[in-house]
């Protein structure tokens, strides 16, 4: 069953250097604001399908494209910490003068830029399955590739080697990957050797649905947005986590082939204070949606741990 869409799907605001942001907002619009960063890739359409789950809990989450994917416009040579910035438009075009942050795989990185850089407007902060920098204070090259499926080495060497490799060879992988998912939208990682879990993730109906409509909007849109965070994620960030004075919640997964483990535990052992949650048998796309959520949102919410974290 496909679940019906009652949030408002596509907002816009320009922002003060001209550009475009979309966005789009679900669950109780008196809420406690959340806003959602989407990973890599993805679009402001990836959110659990099922509202209910966020007005039940009192959250206002607010997705959107960041920069270059999807309606949003192309930041050029932006960095991580740059993300900041447009988190800041949409909080105040929305009346949010505090709020919690949330991002997930590729999205992780850009909510630690945020923890960082807007302790006053940040209350708290969740770090899901989220990349370490590479290269000093972070992990060097061969410890951040380690663990990860061949696939994603083979796209950050494209990376690597800069934007004139990497941008057809993006188009190429979306064209082939909307193609798979038209077809069945559990095979949208391919050839990636997911873990059990993940393949049990992906066979949910919720988890298609998200597949399918966010696929089909990046298809339509591009590989600006894509292309722009595998650059980012190869260069230095634009700050450092040991900057970040508010609380964040760092969450990964023990059997992750997308951010191995040793990302997770590098960020556990250097973000200042925050509190950790090792899932030991879950992968990229975590065990159980709805508790996660829920947990991740209590948190960002009102700052209660999630069961089993440290």
């Amino acid at each position: 069953m496909v679940l019906a869409t009652v949030g408002e799907t596509l907002r816009t605001v320009v922002g003060p250097d001209g550009r475009t942001l979309a966005f789009a907002v679900w669950g109780d619009p008196d809420g406690f604001p959340v806003l959602s960063l989407h990973g890599t890739p993805g679009c402001r359409l990836n959110r659990w399908p099922d509202e209910d789950l966020y007005r039940r809990l009192g959250v206002c989450l607010v997705t959107h494209d960041r920069a270059g994917y999807g309606r949003s416009d192309r930041r050029h040579g932006r960095r991580v910490a740059d993300e900041a910035d447009d988190v800041v438009v949409l909080a105040d075009h929305l009346g949010f003068e505090r709020f919690g942050v949330v991002g997930a795989s590729g999205g992780g990185p850009h909510a630690l830029a945020c923890a960082a850089l807007l302790p006053d407007r940040v209350v708290r902060a969740a770090c899901l399955v989220g990349g370490a920098p590479l290269g000093s204070p972070g992990l060097e090259r061969e410890e951040w590739l380690a663990g990860q499926d061949p696939e994603n080495v083979k796209e950050f060497g494209w990376a690597m080697t800069g934007e004139d490799a990497l941008y057809p060879e993006l188009e190429r992988e979306l064209a082939e990957m909307a193609a798979r998912v038209a077809v069945d939208p559990s095979t949208v990682l391919g050839n990636f050797e997911l873990s059990e879990e993940d393949r049990a993730q992906l066979a949910l109906t919720e988890h298609q649905q998200i597949v399918r409509e966010s696929t089909t909007e990046l298809a339509a849109t591009g590989v600006a947005g894509w292309v722009d965070d595998d650059l980012a994620f190869v260069k230095p960030w634009g700050f450092a986590v040991d900057q970040i004075a508010v609380r964040v919640l760092v969450r990964y997964g023990a059997t992750d082939v997308l951010v191995p483990p040793a990302h997770g535990e590098w960020l556990a052992a250097n973000v200042p204070g925050c509190v950790v949650k090792v899932d030991g048998t879950a992968g990229h796309l975590g065990s159980d949606p709805v508790e996660e959520i829920t947990e991740y949102l209590n948190w960002l919410r009102d700052g209660v741990p999630p069961p089993g974290s440290r």
